[in-house]
């Protein structure tokens, strides 16, 4: 028996139970590998001019054997003589791959392996592995045998034909891993079709299918059972893989509705994307990518198991499923896959942090605004529901930005309280040219907005007001600050830029009111803009009162409250009465600062202090 090169046992160990931690990517490993030896012989025909091959020639096929336990990936590429058997297998991490694709660079080959310690993998699921090859040209084969780090064999043996079997002798089912799975039709079809799907070569199985023999027609007479025939089982040789990959075809292969068929039955959406997007990109670095915005919202997109990414693929490989470097958070709805050759890391289970990586992520966030502002502006309907689904995603954009992210404020879509929904370009375009700020209010509902009490005076001047319904726009637009030199006001805040004549309260009134509400708000004024409302609640600072009930519900939170300010309407009875009282009856006054103090509350959509004490000076005062 022969030692491995490395003479270290600790390094196997390190392969198979370090580097790799998903322990099913043993088969694309192998399968890559023997795309690679026929890609190598393929190479060698076009350059050499060897006649009688063609692509069509070439296969990769996998042969279970559950009595043995045996997992056999074979291969008609171009096979191993004893030395590079020797070299490439008994020095670990060594890539006899990699030193092909340095001597050739022809975009005719198209090499996967890079590190030489892929094949080790499957030590992971294999308690023996052989290696049977006959390289091409040559009239003798070898094999190569392991049971793990003690060493190999390498023997000389028979083969018919050119290329490499690997042979793996499966591990013994344990309690918890169930080597034998990888036995299973069903299991071995599931991992081609995820990892390997786009392998370049058909990649074939004799596979287990039902035939259902042709029944004799004859008439069926009522009251007599009739029995369908049984299926029979049939064993069949069926390709596995895709081989072309979607995304690689060019517009004359696609068939009509191909690419959204891919998306239904990649994404289990059973609804069309909202937009397809393409993208080939050629210069820094070399990438394909096909882009979906859903229309529909995926299940768990709400919940802290969704993942956000993109799948990336080389060379027809998936190298992982969900790469969440290449979107930003807030185009996280965004689903698709990247190709492109990029440095992996010595698993090929993640790209190494690259410049590659991030050029390629900052070419797709790119192409995604671009595409959002395409839909926004040609197809405004269904802008609105991409923007009803996964506008929030924007609006936390520039909200996690501290307001950075500009850019994405054109994409922002808000209903105003005339009932049209506009971007803020539109909103600022239509502004008069004596509104001095983008007004906006939160509310639960654009209904709620058009009955607040100060929604009334903005629209009798001309402007219109943004209505905020989601608990992160307010947030949203606070880092904005501004948008195209015109400030965001709030309608709730103390000054709106809009009253242009002074109204005082009552001086003893307005003490009075301070005193009986014992700090609960930190002002109040007088207000003729409140048309038929007795009051409403306004706020001064950075903290509003619709942030105060979002802030609420946040643990750690107890003391974000809005500096709140009590407006009275001047020309209300309400007013006349807390005069009256003012000088006639002290408790009468207390009890209706409390009652006006907590209806505009509930005005506000604030929770009330103390119902039964409402309820009972509602009564008394009545």
């Amino acid at each position: 028996m022969k030692k491995f090169k490395t003479e270290s046992k600790r390094m196997l160990d390190l392969m198979i139970n370090s580097i790799y931690t998903n322990r099913e990517i043993f088969l694309r490993e192998l399968l890559s590998n023997a795309s690679d030896a026929i890609d190598k012989l393929y190479f060698k025909t076009l350059t050499e001019g060897l006649s009688g091959f063609t692509r069509d020639d070439f296969a990769i096929n996998i042969t279970v054997d559950p009595e043995k336990r045996t997992l056999t990936v074979s291969d008609n590429g171009i096979g191993m003589d004893e030395e590079e058997l020797d070299s490439n297998l008994g020095t670990i991490a060594k890539s006899g791959s990699m030193a092909f694709k340095a001597e050739n660079t022809s975009e005719d080959v198209d090499i996967i392996g890079q590190f030489g310690v892929g094949f080790y993998s499957a030590f992971m699921v294999a308690k023996k592995v052989e290696v049977i090859t006959k390289k091409f040209g040559s009239d003798k084969a070898y094999k190569w045998s392991s049971v793990g780090a003690d060493g190999y064999d390498i023997v000389e043996t028979q083969k018919d034909t050119v290329g490499t079997d690997v042979i793996l002798y499966l591990k013994d089912d344990a309690e918890e891993d169930k080597f034998g799975e990888y036995l299973s039709e069903y299991k071995i079809k599931d991992l081609v079709k995820k990892y390997s799907d786009y392998i370049r070569y058909p990649i074939k199985m004799m596979v287990t299918e039902y035939e259902y023999p042709e029944e004799q027609e004859h008439e069926h007479v009522e009251g007599e059972e009739h029995h369908h025939a049984e299926p029979k089982q049939v064993k069949k040789v069926q390709t596995l893989n895709s081989m072309v990959p979607v995304w690689k075809k060019t517009k004359s292969e696609l068939k009509d509705g191909e690419l959204n068929e891919f998306y239904k039955q990649t994404y289990y959406d059973d609804k069309d994307p909202l937009r397809v997007i393409t993208v080939t990109a050629e210069g820094l670095v070399d990438y394909k990518a096909l882009l979906f915005i859903p229309e529909t919202v995926p299940f768990n997109y709400y919940t802290k198991n969704y993942e956000k990414g993109l799948s990336l693929y080389t060379a027809g490989v998936l190298i992982t499923e969900k790469c969440a470097d290449l979107l930003p958070d807030y185009f996280n709805f965004v689903r698709g896959v990247v190709d492109s050759q990029l440095t992996l890391n010595i698993s090929r289970e993640t790209v190494q942090q690259n410049r590659q990586l991030k050029a390629i992520a900052n070419n797709i966030e790119k192409k995604i605004k671009q595409e959002l502002s395409s839909m926004l502006a040609d197809d405004r309907e269904k802008y609105k529901v991409f923007f009803k689904n996964f506008g929030n995603s924007i609006k936390y954009g520039i909200y996690n930005s501290w307001g950075a992210n500009q850019d994405l404020a054109d994409l922002l879509l808000f209903y105003t309280a005339k009932g049209e929904a506009v971007t803020l370009k539109e909103y600022v375009s239509a502004m008069p040219e004596d509104q001095k700020f983008i007004y906006y209010a939160c509310a639960r509902s654009v209904e709620a907005v058009k009955a607040m009490p100060k929604t009334a005076s903005v629209l009798d001047k001309g402007y219109d007001v943004l209505c905020l319904t989601e608990d992160v726009d307010e947030f949203a637009v606070k880092m904005l600050r501004e948008y195209d030199k015109k400030q965001f006001k709030s309608i709730e805040s103390g000054d709106i830029g809009i009253e242009t004549e002074s109204v005082e309260l009552d001086a003893t009134v307005a003490e009075k009111l301070l005193k009986a509400l014992d700090g609960k708000v930190g002002k109040v004024v007088g207000s003729k803009s409140l048309k038929d409302h007795p009051v409403c609640l306004s706020s001064e600072g950075e903290v509003s009162i619709e942030m105060e009930k979002v802030l609420s519900e946040l643990p750690g939170s107890e003391n974000m409250k809005a500096k709140k300010v009590l407006e009275i309407n001047v020309e209300h009875k309400l007013y006349e009465k807390l005069k009256e009282y003012a000088s006639t009856d002290q408790e009468k006054f207390e009890q209706l600062a409390f009652v006006a103090f907590e209806q505009a509350k509930l005005i506000a959509g604030l929770p009330i202090e103390d119902a039964t004490k409402l309820t009972d000076y509602i009564f008394n005062l009545l």
